[in-house]
């Protein structure tokens, strides 16, 4: 189960603002590129919906990697989000950091890898376990 999760915060650097284009690009037929009109986007204000409640952390490991989390990609967590049924969270297992979908069962909790090669975990209560936070964003590069 061994990841090794580095934390940190979103910066307040509000400066950073990329070129976006509004009205989308096509994945299907190209569409003359008159028609797309720029403007300014910072991601951060498209990712974090709650700056006091987010977090960053870097994927280690492939345990995930069916889910579309790949080692080294940038998963963005929220701290305010509910956990539910199926979501993806960061969670703290016997003083461990890990990334797994989470199984709500009636009297269990499961920690889901989406990778063949890794087992769930079921959490009972000797295990110290705490929901860390939701993956709300990935960030990868490709």
């Amino acid at each position: 189960m061994k990841n090794n999760i580095k934390i940190f915060k979103p910066s307040d650097d509000s400066s950073l603002k990329n070129l976006f284009i509004r009205d989308g690009i096509s994945a299907g037929f190209p569409s003359p590129a008159s028609d797309f009109e720029e403007s300014r986007i910072s991601i951060e204000k498209v990712v974090v919906k709650n700056k006091e409640a987010t977090f960053y952390a870097k994927v280690s490991g492939e345990s995930m990697k069916d889910a579309g989390l790949d080692d080294g990609d940038i998963l963005v967590i929220d701290r305010s989000e509910e956990l539910k049924n199926n979501k993806i969270a960061v969670c703290y297992l016997n003083g461990e950091f890990t990334v797994k979908r989470v199984k709500i069962e009636k009297d269990h909790i499961y920690l889901i890898p989406e990778n063949k090669k890794y087992d769930p975990i079921k959490v009972n209560k000797e295990n110290e376990f705490i929901v860390w936070g939701i993956v709300t964003y990935v960030v990868k590069k490709i």
